[in-house]
């Protein structure tokens, strides 16, 4: 036995020397050898996340500084609902290859895996990592295969995942030259918030990228785009690149374009509120003489169908037996008249909690907009509030693209107020107010989603919004009697302070990606666009903040300083202002709400 251990050495040491006489006895083996290894390499572009969310697809991901693993990014998503995360990037491999996917990950069940190899699909998995963890898994490309998909994921409620430093490594491919630089850059159509772009095609390219003031804003995979989300009376500077497998050429030749002003827009503050005009309750009623010069914007409490879906819209001021201090109509007409002298705005608002509005036919849509007008023209009003509530919008489940809406309810609205708006001209005054389910909800959730298993509800009016955004004048989402909600920190906000305020107001003025998708983002609105929607009081409402939240909101907003956890994308000196339910509850509480928004904005 003791022989047999000594021997053995010797015997590997004559194979060994047999084998590396046989390797230097062939001419460029060894060579040959060296070459196919310094062909391997690292094919993800991006996998530190070090550039954002570039290159990768996520429905519910963002990119965090902590913790990382290395460098000074990592990417973070949360599953939630029937979504669980997934981020996905494409990369270009050689056919009958074998390939290496790693990558390090936290959190609890995540995957790490590759589809399209045309072999057999692969993933990897932990159950629990409380600190990074690598996953690594192989897999060899089919005959044909020059694409494949990596992703990473969690599961179903098991929280926020995180991963970085995700890699391919095996054959590269040769990736040629980057595209020439696009020539021909234009400005054509230009709005309050748009400007339309075209250049001459790139020989080789396979998309392009738009810059705005040498930031990327865009890519457009044709030789034409609108640049949106643009502030009124402003001049902006624009180049575009050529892309494709090779990278991103060298800038265009800049194009400047100046927007010109907003309809109906103002660079003033307003104080936005509902007056009861057709019915009482606890608050009591206001005539409309009686309001305070300090509000801007008078939303009329409400018109309503004669049924769900006639489109038949019937406004019936309150009755005496109902409102004994009511004025005649007189006197009302007399009244919206004497505010309109002074400068400000009485509107027709349509639904509210009791209205369900649905234009489910064209008829409808005609019908609404026939009966819209009969009042406005009746009382001399200067525009219209869409009020929207319940089940009024919902999104069929064939509908997933909010830039291209197909269903009946939602197509037959835009179509019904673009006709208003055109009928009255740019005097018109449009504006909307939305619950949160029907607009930031759509940062994870759109519609029925991709299994039909969410409520089609769900950013129902990003549809809406979007199509009227040139028309339209102000936005103020109800930031109140609303469940908990994801921000663009991907961290729930609920009602009861002033986090909320700025989170939800920071992602309309932002922009944000539609069911997490980076590729199907919805634009930011111009401050001048939008008024935050709050409570006048605890008997208003559910989310009632104090005064003293009230300002904080403003102060990080407008000026950035007063700041919570929550933290902004920006400074918006311009915010219009904001919006209450309602004037009456604010009378009801000692104008609290009115002497909030003259102390702060004078």
């Amino acid at each position: 036995m003791d022989r047999t251990e000594r021997t053995r050495p010797s015997t590997r040491r004559r194979l060994l020397a047999v084998c590396t006489a046989t390797v230097l006895a062939v001419p460029g083996l060894a060579a040959l050898s060296s070459a196919a290894r310094a062909a391997d390499a690292d094919l993800v572009r991006n996998g530190g996340f070090e550039a954002g969310l570039d290159g990768w697809t996520c429905t519910a991901g963002a990119v965090v500084n902590s913790p990382v693993r290395s460098g000074s990014s990592a990417l973070r998503a949360t599953p939630a609902g029937s979504d669980y995360a997934q981020c996905s990037h494409t990369v270009t491999v050689k056919p009958d290859s074998q390939y290496t996917l790693a990558g390090y990950v936290r959190g609890s069940y995540v995957y790490l895996g590759a589809s399209g190899t045309g072999t057999t699909d692969v993933s990897t998995w932990t159950q629990s990592a409380p600190d990074w963890q690598q996953l690594t898994t192989t897999f060899r490309t089919g005959p044909s295969t020059t694409k494949v998909t990596l992703y990473t994921h969690g599961w179903y409620g098991t929280g926020a995942y995180y991963a970085d430093d995700v890699s391919l490594v095996g054959p590269g491919t040769d990736p040629g030259q980057p595209p020439a630089v696009p020539t021909g850059l234009a400005a054509g159509t230009v709005t309050s918030s748009t400007v339309a772009l075209s250049w001459s095609p790139v020989t080789g390219a396979t998309g392009y990228a738009v810059y705005r003031d040498g930031v990327k804003v865009q890519t457009a995979t044709g030789t034409s785009t609108t640049v949106s989300g643009l502030a009124p009376s402003t001049a902006y500077a624009f180049q575009v690149a050529a892309v494709n497998d090779a990278g991103e050429s060298a800038k265009s030749a800049t194009v400047t374009a100046t927007t010109s002003t907003g309809p109906g827009g103002s660079t003033g503050h307003a104080l936005v509120g509902y007056l009861h005009a057709s019915f009482a309750n606890g608050s009591g009623y206001t005539r409309m003489s009686d309001v305070p010069d300090s509000w801007d914007i008078i939303d009329l409490a409400f018109g309503e169908p004669t049924s769900t879906t006639s489109g038949d819209i019937r406004f019936t001021r309150c009755p005496v037996t109902e409102c004994p201090t009511v004025e005649t109509d007189a006197d009302f007409k007399a009244a919206i008249k004497a505010k309109q002298a002074a400068g400000k705005k009485v509107l027709i608002s349509i639904g509210g909690q009791n209205g369900q509005v649905q234009l489910t036919t064209t008829a409808a849509r005609d019908t609404f907009v026939s009966s819209v007008s009969k009042i406005i023209d009746t009382y001399g009003l200067d525009g219209l509030d869409i009020d929207f509530e319940g089940h009024s919008l919902s999104l069929d489940a064939a509908d997933t693209n909010f830039k291209s809406p197909t269903t009946p309810v939602i197509v037959n609205l835009i179509s019904a107020l673009k006709t208003l708006k055109a009928k009255y001209g740019s005097t018109f005054v449009l504006t909307m107010a939305p619950e949160t389910f029907f607009v930031q909800l759509g940062y994870q959730y759109y519609g029925t989603g991709k299994w039909d298993g969410q409520d089609p509800r769900a950013g129902a009016y990003l549809p809406v919004i979007y199509a009227l955004r040139d028309d339209l004048t102000l936005l103020h989402v109800q930031d109140y009697n609303s469940g908990s909600i994801m921000g663009l920190d991907n961290q729930y906000h609920s009602m009861g302070g002033a986090d909320f305020h700025i989170a939800m107001t920071d992602m309309l003025l932002t922009g944000f990606p539609v069911a997490g998708d980076a590729n199907n983002v919805f634009p930011p609105l111009r401050p001048d666009q939008v008024a935050i929607g709050m409570p006048a009081s605890t008997n208003a409402g559910n989310g009632y903040v104090a005064p003293s939240e009230v300002t904080k909101t403003l102060d990080c907003l407008t000026r950035k300083t007063n700041c919570g956890s929550y933290a902004t994308h920006g400074t918006w000196p311009g915010l219009r202002g904001l919006m209450t339910w309602s004037i009456n509850w604010d009378r009801y509480g000692s104008w609290e709400f009115q002497r909030t928004f003259d102390g702060y904005f004078g």
